[in-house]
């Protein structure tokens, strides 16, 4: 089934001007959360994921992880079956380099993992490359890619870890030899779901979650607004925080010449509602202004989606999939072109 709705972005000032427009549907009638996503030689991969099949959470449903591996060659063409994953994997860091897709870390249903890999669709084949293994298991991380330096910060290092981890890892993809460094770790505290960008030639780590425990114990979310940024060779800097918490919004964030933005996420208003009568994710766009050092905002999202990587694709931002609302996924695909 293909679709070509078209909706437009809110005008305001300052705000992105151009039009979402709806590609084919993932072939999964829920859809997926946190799948690892990019493009490899001219096609749209997205990979792995998870979702609740038969009943929603709040039903007794359990969740699934997939290790399924789709393949969109072309904007107007359908997507097929490309192959599978090494294992069922989602919430992992992915990045598009070169003409493959990097994945690394990210979890299944009973652990998280180190391992790092990378993706390419070849000759209408799915080949698929180990790359040396994270120091330490890692999921619900940010990670973006700096030049042919790929970041990995924050995250869970087990699915019942009671803080965030604060570490950053790098990993030069342009040496086939590298491995891993740890870099100094993140300031302040360590974070989960964070927005990461890659900007001005240093890497950004924008809101997310901190995780801390309750006084009955119990480990819960803390919403975050304060943003860092990493410079190669000089260290961390802090930026100037957000104008309210944002978490699990897609990343790494779309750039600009302008800047780069911040497309919706999780506020943290509907905390105390139950999931079955969440009303959706925040609609707002953000767009950190390289002039003026700031917030500004940038209009509306018609639909936005959290726990979803942000593609690149022939020149427009792309959100495969993600979270409609807490436990629910949607299939579809939107691609944004903005206008310059």
């Amino acid at each position: 089934m293909r679709f070509t709705l078209v909706l437009a972005t809110l005008v305001c000032s300052g705000a992105l001007r151009a039009e979402w427009k709806q590609l084919p549907l993932l072939p999964d009638k829920e859809g997926f959360a946190a799948p690892f996503a990019g493009v490899s030689n001219g096609a749209m991969l997205v990979a792995g994921g998870a979702n609740f099949p038969d009943k929603k959470p709040w039903d007794g449903g359990k969740k699934v992880w997939y290790d399924s591996v789709f393949v969109l060659e072309k904007p107007d063409s359908e997507w097929k079956k490309a192959g599978k994953l090494p294992r069922t994997l989602a919430y992992g860091v992915c990045v598009t380099h070169r003409d493959g897709v990097v994945c690394a870390g990210g979890s299944d249903a009973t652990q998280h993992y180190a391992d790092c890999f990378r993706l390419e669709w070849k000759a209408g084949k799915l080949l698929t490359t180990k790359l040396p293994a994270m120091p330490k298991p890692v999921a619900n991380a940010c990670g973006a890619l700096v030049g042919n330096t790929l970041y990995v910060a924050g995250g869970q290092e087990k699915p019942d870890a009671k803080e965030a981890l604060r570490t950053v890892y790098t990993l030069d993809l342009s040496d086939a030899k590298s491995l891993w460094l740890e870099e100094k770790s993140m300031p302040e505290r360590g974070r989960i779901l964070a927005v990461a960008a890659s900007f001005e030639g240093k890497f950004w780590i924008a809101g997310g979650a901190e995780l801390v425990a309750n006084k009955d114990g119990k480990v819960e979310r803390r919403y975050l607004k304060d943003v860092s940024f990493h410079e190669p060779m000089k260290g961390w800097g802090l930026g100037l925080s957000l104008p309210h918490a944002v978490v699990g919004a897609p990343s790494p964030a779309p750039v600009d010449q302008t800047g780069f933005y911040i497309l919706g996420g999780d506020d943290g208003s509907q905390l105390t509602v139950a999931p079955d009568r969440h009303t959706g994710f925040s609609k707002k766009v953000l767009r950190f202004d390289a002039k003026t050092r700031e917030w500004v905002e940038a209009g509306e999202l018609t639909t936005p989606r959290v726990t979803v990587p942000l593609v690149v694709w022939d020149g427009a931002w792309v959100i495969p999939s993600g979270e409609l609302r807490p436990g629910v996924r949607s299939p579809e695909v939107w691609r944004f072109a903005p206008k310059k």
